[in-house]
């Protein structure tokens, strides 16, 4: 009979010790993707466009938006909005679940953070949106992305509380939406990764990070005055970035003119209707690409809220 400890599969001859990281593996074993700057160019998108679950909508509150959405027009803007990213050399996945989903499942960015080696999974804080967060972990898995972890225990975390400043420093918020919880189990998955965290607390009454600070370039961010963190803009000019405040706060609260999905550096997808925040943006030296989302806004988010970043430029 043969020795067993000779065999390859008890690591004898021929056994072949798997050398390579999980990060080398993304793009050979895993699908291409990932993450570790918020304005290096955009390759690929994750969206869902809005369905019938919509026209069940009576009580906007009930559903956490601001009003009913007219669904018909609703699902053209999406279709917009996912035209331009195409028009923009951006790949657009599609999220498409096997029953009628939450309410808010359009709201991708909320679901995950990306990190170069894979998904962070989100665990939204609402029960009007639990359950999301499965339906986008099976859309990933279909996609090959790795998942690196789910919150867990009576943790929350929605990805539009976190943004990367730079390859090795990640922005974390809490409030609202992500709990302390949540926020430390974030921490110790980027804490693996070599990646220093600052943590920041929102005000009461704002939503997501996102919705008060956006990266424009690597040395540029845009906030909202009286509601971005004040140790959020500490932490970004401490880097060398500069930070503008907007000039129009009607823009950014009726308008999400903050709310934008950098496309590549200096170069924005923005809502359009906004013509003070655009021509600000402009004067910075920023390029305004710009889709029609005034009926999705009624939902409470925009077109940051609605893109799931999966794969940025990494540069090695």
């Amino acid at each position: 009979m043969r020795d067993l400890h000779t065999a390859a599969a008890y690591g004898g001859t021929g056994w072949s010790p798997r050398t390579t990281s999980l990060r080398q593996e993304v793009g050979t074993i895993w699908r291409a993707c990932g993450v570790d700057r918020e304005w290096s160019p955009l390759k690929e998108v994750l969206l869902y466009q809005p369905g019938p679950e919509l026209a069940a909508i009576a009580e906007p509150d009930r559903a956490h938006m601001l009003d009913v959405l007219n669904v018909d027009q609703a699902r053209q803007q999406h279709d917009a909005l996912a035209l331009t990213y195409r028009e923009l050399g951006i790949a657009v996945h599609h999220l498409e679940p096997p029953q009628t989903p939450p309410l808010n499942l359009m709201f991708v960015a909320d679901l995950l953070f990306m990190t170069p080696e894979g998904v962070i999974l989100g665990r939204p804080a609402s029960t009007v949106r639990a359950g999301e967060e499965r339906l986008v972990a099976e859309c990933l898995t279909v996609l090959g992305i790795p998942v690196l972890r789910s919150v867990r225990g009576t943790g929350t975390f929605e990805g539009a509380d976190a943004a990367w400043i730079n390859p090795r420093t990640v922005l974390l918020a809490t409030g609202l939406r992500t709990n302390a919880e949540g926020a430390a189990q974030v921490e110790a998955s980027l804490h693996e990764m070599g990646v220093t965290v600052i943590r920041v607390g929102l005000p009461y009454g704002t939503m997501h990070l996102m919705g008060q600070l956006r990266f424009a370039d690597r040395d540029l961010a845009i906030a909202w005055p009286g509601r971005v963190p004040h140790a959020a803009v500490e932490a970004l000019r401490a880097r060398g970035c500069s930070v503008l405040f907007l000039p129009d706060e009607d823009e950014a609260r009726y308008g999400m003119a903050l709310n934008f999905v950098t496309v590549a550096p200096r170069q924005i997808l923005m809502p359009a209707g906004n013509p003070a925040t655009q021509s600000f943006y402009k004067q910075a030296g920023i390029t305004c690409h710009t889709v029609q989302i005034d009926e999705l806004v009624k939902a409470a988010g925009g077109i940051g809220c609605l893109t799931g970043i999966l794969r940025r430029e990494l540069v090695a």
